[in-house]
């Protein structure tokens, strides 16, 4: 098994409270993306720090010297495999919509 994959692994296995309720809220944001984009955003936030920390230790010593552009790849590895097991990890962060109101974006009329 790859090394991103380990890493992958073992971020799971050491914080299944967290993992276990950011799937809950990512398996309904599925559902109703309005309606847990800001739960999705919240729960997604301690989620985020769990993957930077990891991301962080697994790319650390490709981070000197010759390694650097092999670490890139990797973390672009390591966010591959995260978005397969989780499709809508890019959605954390994003700003609920704004209902726009249509008297306020339409054009009226002229009449000649």
């Amino acid at each position: 098994m790859t090394r991103y994959k380990e890493y992958l692994n073992k971020m799971l296995e050491e914080n299944k409270e967290i993992v276990s309720e950011f799937k809950d809220i990512h398996d309904k944001y599925q559902l109703d993306e309005d309606k847990w984009q800001e739960k999705l955003n919240y729960v997604g936030a301690k989620f985020m720090d769990i993957v930077r920390e990891y991301e962080n230790r697994l790319c650390s010593n490709t981070e000197r010297g010759m390694y650097i552009k092999y670490s890139s790849g990797l973390s672009e590895k390591f966010h591959s495999e995260i978005k397969k097991v989780f499709p809508y990890f890019d959605h954390i962060g994003l700003k609920p919509q704004l209902k726009k109101q249509d008297d306020i974006f339409s054009i009226k009329k002229i009449s000649l």
